[in-house]
């Protein structure tokens, strides 16, 4: 089995490559589900979300956005829930990893990859690219939030020269669905042949 992880900034485009690669019929782990799974009300992470911040309870749930606007604008917040979720989403990765020990080839779409030093456990990493302004302009439409709260999120992240800086493989978030096809078309084998070779299987 070859883990590739994807990964990018934030509204760059990982999920949309994530489901075109799902239509290829490839595993694709999101870690972003993960962490919803992880706090999803009955499980040990809600309870421990709700003593950390229990002023996010609402209705019997966690208020995501309102506990959204906390741990963006208090660095230590965050880590603590981090410190949280973190260590739970990744023992679900390698729960569900190992149920794909058959597979090829599994992607780890996961947008804080070189953040947490997952690029450690996978055998290649794909950044999805695109500038800071277009992120900027995604975040703001799609999400309702402010200037300000958009801006918070993309700087929360790894720059995007670092990220690019480290990338095995760069994909362009700025593609139509036909082009990203066609770079897919020929990314993944060269992915799969790579690693092989890199692995010493065969070349």
């Amino acid at each position: 089995m070859i883990v590739v992880g994807l990964t990018g900034g934030i509204a760059s485009g990982k999920s949309f490559i994530g489901d075109l690669m799902r239509r290829r019929g490839v595993a694709v782990i999101d870690a972003d589900q993960l962490a919803r799974d992880v706090v999803r009300r009955g499980t040990e992470g809600f309870d421990e979300v709700i003593r950390a911040f229990p002023e996010v309870l609402l209705g019997g749930e966690i208020d995501r956005p309102a506990l959204a606007r906390i741990i963006f604008s208090d660095p230590e917040k965050r880590r603590r829930l981090e410190g949280i979720v973190h260590p739970r989403v990744h023992a679900e990765f390698l729960r569900q990893k190992a149920l794909h020990a058959d597979d090829p080839l599994v992607v780890y779409e996961v947008p804080l990859l070189f953040e947490r030093g997952l690029e450690k456990e996978m055998d290649a990493v794909i950044v999805v690219d695109v500038p800071e302004e277009i992120q900027r302009e995604r975040l703001l439409r799609r999400s309702g939030l402010s200037a300000e709260e958009a801006g918070q999120r993309i700087k929360s992240q790894l720059s995007r020269e670092e990220k690019l800086s480290r990338a095995d493989f760069i994909l362009s978030g700025l593609l139509t669905e036909e082009e990203t096809d066609q770079a897919l078309d020929s990314l993944l084998p060269k992915i799969l042949k790579g690693v092989k070779t890199r692995k010493g299987g065969d070349a």
